[in-house]
């Protein structure tokens, strides 16, 4: 299984649990799009800048 199934997979069963715990897809998406953001945004600009230049190099396989 390589690694993009892997993470659609987790992110699925990740919505699926907070569904049914939250039982509001409102905040079931809020969750879902808000942490990996405030994620990004908690780095420094030097890290976005590695993150984003990884992201292309593999995109350009």
């Amino acid at each position: 299984m390589s690694n993009k199934t892997k993470v659609m997979v987790g992110g699925v069963a990740a919505a699926v649990l907070l569904l049914i715990v939250t039982e509001s897809l409102l905040l079931t998406l809020l969750v879902l799009v808000g942490v990996p953001t405030a994620a990004y945004l908690l780095l420094d600009p030097s890290q976005r800048r590695r993150l984003r230049r990884i992201t292309r190099k593999q995109l350009d396989r």
